[in-house]
């Protein structure tokens, strides 16, 4: 009997307007920079933020999420914060960044900056 595998699925979603500003980060990404990093440092009222950031250099355990304009590492440390997340780019009148809905926030501060698991 051979074994079938399956095509594992994304540690992460990413929106069209997400890939797009990976994009825009990359086409003005320093010369050494060969993506851009996800991580979810200890920082903020609840406890987790998110940080996105240019990488120079893969870690063995970072996950690699290759978009049409760059690639996206999520930090080893992080992944489990984050999976089955979708990661959003919004802009509006006022504010531009990078949305989460993460299914595994059991809670956020009252400005939205930090979440707990």
């Amino acid at each position: 009997m051979a074994t079938t595998l399956r095509a594992r699925p994304a540690a992460l979603n990413l929106t069209p307007s997400a890939e797009a500003r990976i994009a825009d980060l990359m086409g003005r990404a320093p010369a050494d920079a060969i993506g851009v990093k996800l991580s979810t440092p200890k920082r903020g009222c609840s406890g987790l933020a998110y940080s996105v950031d240019y990488v120079t250099e893969a870690k063995p355990f970072d996950e690699r999420i290759d978009t049409p304009g760059g690639t996206l590492f999520v930090d080893g440390g992080s992944i489990l914060y984050l999976i089955g997340s979708t990661m959003d780019w919004v802009e509006d009148d006022f504010t531009a960044g990078f949305v989460f809905q993460n299914p595994n926030a059991k809670g956020a501060c009252g400005c939205g900056e930090s979440f707990t698991v």
